[in-house]
């Protein structure tokens, strides 16, 4: 394919968000009768999933304490379930099973979960708990929890395979996906801060539009576009905290235990749904006893053919490097720096085991490969959505990204003069202005 000099939209990264923006605007584009695709240049520095969409976990999920990521995930998910085939998605469900200080953040979630429609069933109580568990998995003996959370929409998807479905979608639609082209800058215009081209190490793309969709490397791109590296933010209490840094990382962990995906199923027979399990009781090794955490601690897990086992991970922990210096390349299970190690094998291989009698003693045919990623976080841990130099727009979704896909389809009605009501709330104003979204208790930076 020919390296084009200009594209009318140039979106940068071919992962989950960049190829379901190019699919919904070239759709959009085609139903309004103007073309469909054919301006639309997709570029990547290396391939289609070959960033953080290509090794997710591919957890899709409605479970946030904060209403504006519930209404947004909701969207989400409807995305998925239009065409679940070409998406390689499992509507199996989610379970968020917790300890008595996320009761009331559960129930909450619940209550707002009902009243945007989204199906989901809440179970209170230690003893009701552990029924319902039991009820679905007959070896479950998870400690010191009082709530279930099972929603019944929601599941997982096989990560690459999305991606190329995203991918197939957008091409039929005369797309363009470039691969193997680093944007190395940007050119802006004389009497304005748009960007006029997009600089590459192939050439330079003369554009009207840039999205910029690129995981973990958004804060690279970030420093291209001369943007702020700290912000204020205006605190609850309306004091102003200044210098506060504009990305962190944190290194996810993540890991698979080799054993038939089969072994998983229900009581009756069936695949289950996703299992996010936190609780404050402590843990200990199912390997020699000793005490691994007396601190809250979090796990999740699914049957997945596509892993080959049971697939899941833990909390992530911060990466202290300065985020100039952090090495995001070579990224993913290649990185020398960043991946699992023994330590997140016996935590949590221990948790499974903690969760359920099935897992006792399986740590031996744990899966010692690579794996892990990196996130690049906001100061508040969630996304940011919003156009920045007049024509570039920022899709940060601060490692919630997988499961957002449907992002792609509001970006594509902002880029064509559409203002988005669920994408308000993630406006990069919303740290100077104090319009903060709400914490929960869960030990998941994300959550």
């Amino acid at each position: 394919m020919a390296m084009p000099t200009r594209a009318k939209t140039v979106i940068i990264g071919a992962g989950i968000h960049g190829l379901s923006t190019a699919w919904h605007l070239a759709a959009k584009l085609e139903a309004k009768g103007q073309g469909g695709g054919q301006d639309i240049v997709v570029l990547d520095k290396t391939a289609i999933a070959a960033g953080a969409s290509g090794i997710a976990c591919g957890v899709v999920r409605n479970n946030y304490f904060q209403p504006a990521m519930r209404e947004l995930m909701a969207q989400c998910v409807e995305v998925w379930e239009s065409d679940p085939k070409a998406f390689s998605y499992h509507p199996v469900g989610y379970m968020q099973i917790s300890p008595e200080a996320m009761r009331a953040d559960v129930a909450s979630i619940h209550a707002q979960q009902k009243e945007i429609g989204y199906e989901s069933v809440f179970v209170e109580g230690a003893a009701e708990s552990m029924d319902y568990m039991k009820g679905l998995f007959h070896d479950w003996q998870a400690k010191g929890i009082t709530s279930v959370l099972h929603e019944k929409k929601g599941g997982y998807a096989n990560n690459t395979a999305a991606i190329y479905g995203l991918a197939s979608k957008a091409e039929a639609l005369g797309v363009r996906i470039m691969t193997g082209i680093k944007v190395t800058g940007f050119k802006t215009g004389h009497n304005s801060e748009a960007v006029t081209a997009v600089e590459t190490d192939k050439g330079p793309i003369e554009c009207d539009q840039v999205v910029v969709a690129v995981g973990p490397w958004v804060s690279q791109i970030w420093n291209m576009l001369e943007l702020p590296t700290a912000v204020t933010i205006k605190g609850r209490d309306g004091a102003l905290h200044e210098g506060i840094p504009t990305w962190r990382y944190w290194c996810l962990e993540e890991g698979t235990l080799g054993v038939d995906p089969d072994l998983q199923k229900t009581n009756d027979g069936k695949m289950p749904p996703v299992i996010h399990v936190d609780t404050d009781a402590p843990l200990h090794s199912d390997v020699d006893g000793s005490l691994i955490t007396e601190e809250m601690w979090g796990i999740y897990y699914k049957p997945d053919f596509n892993f080959g086992g049971v697939q899941g991970g833990a909390m992530p922990y911060k990466v202290e490097t300065p985020v100039n210096q952090v090495a995001l390349d070579p990224y993913g299970p290649e990185s020398p720096d960043f991946i699992v190690g023994d330590d997140f094998a016996h935590m949590w291989c221990s948790a499974l085991a903690f969760c359920q009698k099935r897992f006792e003693g399986q740590i031996k045919v744990y899966k010692n490969e690579a794996s892990g990623g990196l996130g690049c976080f906001t100061p508040d841990s969630f996304p940011v959505f919003d156009c920045f130099r007049e024509n570039v727009t920022v899709i940060a979704d601060s490692n919630h990204g997988y499961k957002m896909i449907g992002v792609g389809k509001l970006i594509a009605d902002e880029l064509a003069g559409e203002k988005s009501r669920l994408l308000e709330p993630f406006r990069f104003s919303r740290y100077a202005e104090g319009k903060l979204h709400p914490t929960s208790n869960s030990p998941f930076p994300w959550s």
